[in-house]
């Protein structure tokens, strides 16, 4: 299977979302179509072998739709220069119709007795129905080909009735005349609802340009041209798209480095904040890696480019936006059922209202009946409907990419807001991830013993795959040289165990020399006593009669997790910190933080039981680790945090990724959920409210009361400010604070 996202032209509304998608997942090899039509993109899951883009594209095609396949950067260029052109013309369609149409609500309010005033109106009217509005008839007729409907369909039958009524009444007035009622015309409210409705499509198609600025935001990262060190170390400028791996680029003061590598000579400080969130910039020496996008500060270097295309962290971060802003939420899938059958329902309810104005509406009731179908056919716009999920989905996430926040896909982020119970994994998550030893309490031998012994102890943790096996390796590198240790043994969650010169030593934890019977002595335990009260953890050199080293090995407090775990207690949440370690240095970590459920000694399948065991009390439990050793938890929590990692495996396993090692990130994304779960449920409100209160006062509910009938004009301004409403309230997700 693959999965490519295409953009759609064409698309005028959620009916059409949902006819696009039917059309494609109809389609022998595609397995899953997922239209967003803020976006104006389908992400397809296909097989190669059984259909092709091409293919897709000549289906869409017929129903009056079309799917831009060329995923070149000329093919992007062309989808930006297309995006333009129908903006700026849609802009020009717009003025027009206003430009026509005020004089035509002018001449209806004032100079109504005018000698030949219907045929003046039926001029004015006339191009902005059939010229400007041409769209609306064509794309309704090709969806009535295929039998469907959308909200074309309402405007071309609600202006078109309107327009063919007034024309009749203009030629033939005295059909009316010899029944004893008035020939109305409603060329004003025919090209009025046109404009409303052009004028409500540009503001929307404006506004949906803004809740998709993070992606261009991260697109403009990547430079167009490279400076390529050549063999004979002259330097020339490239295009960024002939670049490969192996490359030697250079990077000058102020330019932003092209793909992702390695230094290899100079170093710098480099602003990192487009991809982690991280205002102050990082120092980078030779041998750092650098990611594309970031911008080089003040010193110049070279590197050797590692990933390119589509392989460098960017791409991946771009590539996770953009299927996460195209994927639904939840909710979404009812809204797009409803939406589907949204139109017909529409024109239903129009005809209805015709039939019962005709039967009971006396000597008017044909002309009151077309005036109340035709406004229920205006104001009923399932546009609103459909923007209210999507744009805040596009927003939230666009929020979070700037702040490096990195969520998978819109159920990850609805779900989020639900989180009652966070798993911390303590190493690498609450604490630096990075064990330094403080000191080495040597026990019962002398000088020269302990140089011997040194050289021992160095050996054993080089050949150690454990964290703080490399801590130890790192203190000692420069102190001694490696033995020949020989029935080298991995001892899982103890310690690792060798014979040299015939005897066995082994490091390890308390649980390893009890297991060997070796009685650690009162001096040596009071000294582990005391630095695991002070949250050290402590390691035991040994051979298999005593104990010859106590090690201190501490890994210190990330500097923002006491501040991120009282924010999460405060907004409700039970935090709880499982760890691998000791007891006294996993409670004297939690005492530090504020955290009072932690358990320690949890091997990885007992962190991925503790979050069953929370699900089993009816809890939704969130877990935060590295992405990698925390994969079997990471996939039974109900939301996956990765922590500040940014590698491939933790993008492609978490449902959030947080880019930075800020544990307040984890806060900050969890009120990111709820914001945006918010924001959906009050544009669901008013798109529905809108419509339950809009089509009944349109259809003349309020007529036998009060006398009040809505006129097509007003319904099709209402209908207008429905979508840009929705779409301006998801906006407001970029002003919140996370």
């Amino acid at each position: 299977m693959t999965k490519k996202q295409f953009s759609v032209t064409g698309m005028s509304c959620a009916s059409c979302a949902v006819s696009v998608e039917t059309i494609l997942s109809s389609r022998e090899g595609v397995s899953r179509a997922s239209v967003s039509f803020p976006n104006h993109s389908v992400q397809v899951e296909y097989t190669p072998e059984k259909i092709t883009p091409q293919q897709m594209k000549a289906a869409l095609q017929d129903i009056g739709y079309d799917l831009l396949v060329d995923e070149s950067e000329e093919g992007r260029e062309k989808l930006e220069a297309i995006q333009k052109e129908e903006l700026m013309r849609l802009r020009r369609r717009t003025l027009a119709a206003i430009v026509l149409s005020a004089p035509l609500v002018v001449v209806g309010m004032f100079f109504m007795d005018l000698p030949y005033v219907n045929y003046w109106m039926w001029l004015l009217a006339s191009p902005v129905v059939l010229w400007l509005g041409r769209g609306f008839f064509i794309n309704a007729w090709k969806q009535a080909l295929h039998r469907r409907a959308n909200m074309d369909t309402l405007v071309a039958l609600s202006t078109g009735i309107s327009y063919i009524f007034s024309v009749f009444n203009t030629l033939f007035p005295s059909y009316w005349h010899k029944r004893g009622l008035h020939a109305h015309v409603y060329f004003e409210a025919s090209a009025v609802v046109v404009a409303f409705i052009l004028l409500g499509k540009l503001l929307e198609e404006r506004a949906k340009a803004r809740t998709s600025s993070a992606i261009r935001k991260l697109m403009g990262l990547q430079p167009k041209t490279v400076a390529i060190v050549r063999e004979d170390g002259t330097v020339m400028n490239i295009p960024l798209t002939q670049v490969s791996m192996g490359d030697v680029l250079l990077v000058r003061p102020g330019e932003r480095i092209p793909v992702d590598g390695r230094i290899t000579e100079g170093n710098s400080y480099v602003d990192e904040s487009m991809i982690s969130g991280e205002p102050i910039a990082v120092a980078k020496v030779a041998g750092e890696r650098v990611f594309a996008g970031t911008i080089n500060q003040k010193g110049s270097f070279r590197f050797v480019a590692e990933k390119v295309g589509g392989e460098t962290l960017l791409s991946h971060i771009i590539r996770m936006v953009q299927e996460a802003q195209s994927s639904k939420a939840p909710v979404q899938k009812l809204v797009d059922k409803l939406a589907g059958i949204f139109v017909p329902v529409v024109i239903g309810l129009a005809l209805l209202s015709f039939i019962l104005w005709w039967a009971l509406g006396g000597d008017h009731g044909v002309t009151y009946g077309i005036l109340s179908m035709v406004t229920v056919l205006v104001i009923a716009c399932p546009c609103a409907l459909g923007l209210a999920t999507p744009t805040a989905i596009m927003v939230g996430v666009g929020k979070g990419a700037e702040q490096g926040i990195l969520i998978r896909d819109a159920e990850n982020l609805e779900r989020a807001y639900k989180v009652s119970d966070l798993v911390l994994d303590k190493t690498g998550t609450i604490t630096e991830g990075r064990p330094v030893v403080t000191e080495i309490l040597w026990v019962g031998a002398g000088e020269r013993d302990i140089l011997s012994l040194r050289h021992i102890l160095f050996s054993l943790e080089q050949a150690s795959e454990h964290p703080l096996a490399a801590a130890v390796v790192e203190k000692l590198k420069n102190e001694a040289h490696p033995e020949k240790i020989v029935n080298i043994e991995s001892l899982t969650g103890r310690g690792v165990r060798g014979q040299y010169e015939g005897r066995v030593y082994l490091v390890g934890n308390r649980q390893l020399l009890e297991e060997q019977g070796i009685v650690l002595a009162s001096g040596i335990h009071q000294w582990a006593a005391e630095k695991r009260a002070a949250a050290q953890t402590v390691v035991f050199f040994a051979d298999e009669r005593t104990v010859l080293a106590g090690i201190a090995i501490e890994d210190s407090i990330r500097p923002s997790a006491g501040a991120a775990i009282t924010a999460l207690q405060k907004a409700g949440i039970t935090v709880h910190m499982l760890t691998g370690d000791n007891p006294q240095t996993a409670a004297a970590v939690a005492a530090k933080v504020g955290i009072v459920s932690f358990q320690a000694e949890v091997l990885p399948d007992g962190k991925s039981e503790f979050v069953r065991q929370l699900q089993q009390e009816g809890k939704t439990v969130a877990m935060a680790g590295d992405g990698i050793n925390d994969s079997q938890a990471l996939a039974q929590a109900d939301v996956s945090i990765a922590m500040g990692t940014g590698s491939d495996i933790a993008l492609d396993v978490a449902g959030i990724t947080l880019l930075s090692d800020d544990l307040t990130r984890v806060p900050a994304a969890i009120k990111l959920s709820k914001a945006t779960v918010s924001a959906i449920r009050q544009n669901l409100f008013w798109a529905f409210i809108y419509n339950l209160v809009g089509i009944p006062v349109a259809a003349g509910l309020l007529y036998p009361i009060n006398g009040f009938l809505l006129n097509p004009m007003i319904a099709g301004g209402a209908m207008a400010l429905s979508s840009v409403s929705v779409v301006s309230n998801s906006l407001r997700l970029k002003l919140k604070r996370i």
